[in-house]
């Protein structure tokens, strides 16, 4: 992995010294690679999609839901499913020998199609008829040798600028997503993928996402949607959620900006929260440091391709 990562060594910036953050990017995926320099304890972080950690160099302490903390060490992974927390601590990254992890994050439209590939395929086989198994926990992998293997090969290919680089990905990244099914890595990965179909609060998600930048929507609106009292439709979308309608749509247009900032390098702060739907450009910065950890221009200074 060491030698995996000397481009990246030659090209990313230092902007912080607990979890400075470089980002590459691909059709799908994107992977984060974090490096601490400095010894640090409870620091939070959260993702929008699907990640697998995994540890390069030093130690982490983890805490994480349902389970007993762990040190996280290199070789070692941890697969979690959107939008739950990890808290970590760094009991020994100082700037000689500082502590470096990745975290490859996966669309979950792209972990949705291959699942149902990988499904049917396993129902001709007649060995399992449904993958779509609701725990939803983070999974601790370990002597996980094909895994590894994928992800040095998915760092050297994002890092390295190579040729068919998209292609390359694509498919390294739809033979990760299998071999995570068949671990216990399943229960995160899949977590949540269309569990609200046949619902009102499943009506109101897809509306939100096909109408992210309409900036006159509001919990109201979604409430007459979903056919409730403002009220029920709160406490119902939270419960279902475990976040509120407001952070859901703020969570949602954060994601539409990062892509946009991807695909458009050039593009100005301002006008990217415009299109994202927000209308204040200074709301904007505070939700996307809260989902982030970061300003939107810092995170479009960590983007390297």
């Amino acid at each position: 992995m060491k030698h995996s990562l000397a481009k990246h060594r030659e090209s990313r910036k230092i902007y912080t010294l607990v979890e400075n953050r470089t980002t590459y990017n691909a059709d799908y995926s994107e992977l984060n690679v974090f490096e601490t320099h400095q010894v640090a304890n409870k620091i939070s972080l959260t993702f929008d999609f699907p990640v697998i950690a995994s540890m390069l160099t030093g130690k982490k302490v983890m805490h994480l839901k349902g389970m007993p903390e762990f040190d996280f060490l290199p070789g070692e992974s941890v697969v979690m499913p959107s939008g739950e927390e990890m808290v970590i601590d760094f009991p020994i990254a100082s700037k000689e020998n500082p502590t470096q992890c990745l975290a490859l994050g996966i669309d979950s439209e792209k972990i949705n199609e291959v699942a149902l590939k990988f499904n049917e395929h396993v129902v001709i086989e007649e060995e399992n008829n449904d993958w779509r198994l609701e725990d939803g926990l983070p999974s601790h992998l370990t002597n996980q040798v094909e895994v590894n293997y994928l992800i040095d090969r998915l760092v050297t290919t994002f890092t390295n600028n190579v040729g068919s680089k998209d292609v390359l990905i694509d498919l390294m990244i739809q033979e990760l997503i299998v071999r995570l099914l068949q671990t216990k890595a399943k229960y995160s990965i899949l977590n949540g993928l269309d569990m609200f179909s046949d619902t009102r609060i499943g009506t109101v998600v897809k509306y939100i996402k096909e109408n992210l930048t309409d900036r006159t929507i509001d919990v109201d609106t979604l409430a007459e949607k979903a056919y409730m009292s403002t009220s029920n439709f709160h406490k119902k979308f939270k419960n279902t959620l475990g976040i509120s309608p407001i952070d859901f749509m703020n969570s949602e247009k954060i994601k539409f900006a990062k892509k946009l900032m991807k695909r458009h390098r050039k593009m100005l702060i301002s006008e990217v929260a415009y299109k994202s739907g927000f209308n204040n450009v200074s709301y904007f910065n505070r939700q996307f440091k809260k989902l982030e950890l970061m300003t939107p221009q810092q995170f479009k200074n960590s983007l390297l391709s």
